[in-house]
């Protein structure tokens, strides 16, 4: 392991954003937890005890406003969950993703719950102020343990073009693939700089 994975450890849910995390980010170790709060609760156990100065959780999420499209990347200010609210790390992981060039990046808090959103759901949690949705982030917060957390998610699906619908599921997947793969670097200049 050398200098710069010894520093970062990655957390994705799913085998595809593992995929394009490890394409985008070579040298750092990312741990695949599996979908849903179970699983993640798991992760974070074993997360908690490995080598790393900063964590990070990475993969896709669902937009509950009209403002995001497929491939928009969404940094957390916040995760929430049934257990509660983790601040993490979004400034600094911003300005890495900026320095890179990455477009169309947005902050704020992201909800986690244990089931796929759609329809009126997405709009309550927008009118709640969060930006997107995803599985398992707030489940993972405690695999920091005290070290600095960010949570950095691509939108897959949206308002308009919910999961359900596979055609943009497909060009949603793949844009959304592009976009993670090419924002993973600035997770490395994070912890680089942490």
């Amino acid at each position: 392991m050398n200098a710069q994975s010894a520093r970062l450890l990655v957390i994705a849910s799913l085998r595809i954003e593992r995929a394009a995390l490890r394409r985008g980010l070579p040298d750092v170790p990312v741990l695949r937890c599996g979908m849903g709060a179970a699983r993640a609760r798991a992760t974070a156990l074993v997360a908690a005890g490995m080598p790393a100065d900063v964590v990070a959780v990475a993969g896709f999420c669902g937009a509950v406003g009209d403002d995001l499209r497929a491939g928009d990347v969404v940094v957390a200010s916040e995760v929430r969950g049934s257990e509660g609210i983790t601040r993490c790390a979004s400034g600094p992981v911003v300005a890495a993703l900026a320095m890179l060039g990455i477009g169309r990046v947005q902050v704020g808090p992201v909800a986690c719950v244990d089931h796929l959103v759609h329809g009126r759901q997405r709009a309550v949690l927008a009118g709640e102020g969060v930006l997107a949705v995803d599985m398992e982030s707030a489940w993972l917060a405690p695999a920091a343990a005290g070290r600095p957390f960010a949570v950095v998610r691509v939108v897959l699906d949206t308002p308009a073009r919910e999961i359900y619908r596979p055609a943009a599921t497909l060009v949603g997947g793949l844009t959304a693939w592009r976009a993670l793969r090419r924002a993973a670097p600035a997770l490395a200049v994070w912890a680089r700089a942490e």
